[in-house]
């Protein structure tokens, strides 16, 4: 039998940002992505490439202020689109964990596509910045796309030292953890005593 194809796309509007998305749950991890913000487009790149979700996601924000309206936007409207694509969530395994070393850095994501949106983050950086990204936008990212998406997220950052590695071992942890949950399970029922997500 045949799957749907699941995609999302969501434009998003104001006066601090302009962003359009478009997200395919079954592609290839096919990524472009532009936000005016290089680091940022680089862990965006790992979190579509590593939980094989295509992404698209082209941003002008008001950078000229900082980064922060950027990159809380973009989660917004990517968490909104993935919520689009996952539809009702039946069939889907739902549940994912994942831990990711990069190098002497080492995270750990888990996570329920549940509609019950919840973030629970763990993780302390030594600079402020890793090039024009603002690394405490890391958790600002993953409350407004896991409350956006309808997913309980925990990340906890167990160690490392090097501000760079931290953040891709989190989204890579995040995308691996995706990758399984938003896999269809052997049957296609809703994973629910409710019989409903």
């Amino acid at each position: 039998m045949n799957k749907p194809v699941r995609t999302g796309e969501v434009c998003r509007r104001t006066k601090e940002t302009d962003i359009q998305i478009k997200v395919e749950l079954d592609g290839a991890g096919n990524a472009d992505i532009s936000t005016g913000i290089g680091f940022f487009d680089h862990m965006l790149t790992a979190l579509s490439v590593h939980s094989g979700i295509s992404m698209s996601v082209k941003v002008m924000g008001d950078l000229y202020v900082d980064g922060h309206h950027t990159v809380e936007d973009t989660g917004i409207a990517l968490g909104q689109a993935l919520g689009q694509a996952l539809g009702d969530k039946s069939g889907i395994v739902r549940y994912g964990t994942s831990y990711i070393p990069m190098d002497e850095s080492l995270a750990m994501a888990s996570l329920d596509l549940s509609n019950r949106p919840f973030l629970v983050f763990s993780a302390e950086f030594t600079n402020q910045s890793c090039g024009e990204y603002d690394v405490c936008l890391t958790e600002e990212f993953f409350r407004a796309f896991a409350f956006n998406a309808g997913i309980t997220l925990h990340v906890n950052l167990l160690y490392g030292t090097n501000d760079h590695h931290k953040c891709e071992a989190i989204y890579k942890a995040v995308a691996h953890a995706l990758k399984t949950a938003v896999s269809y399970n052997s049957d296609g029922s809703v994973l629910s005593t409710k019989g409903v997500l």
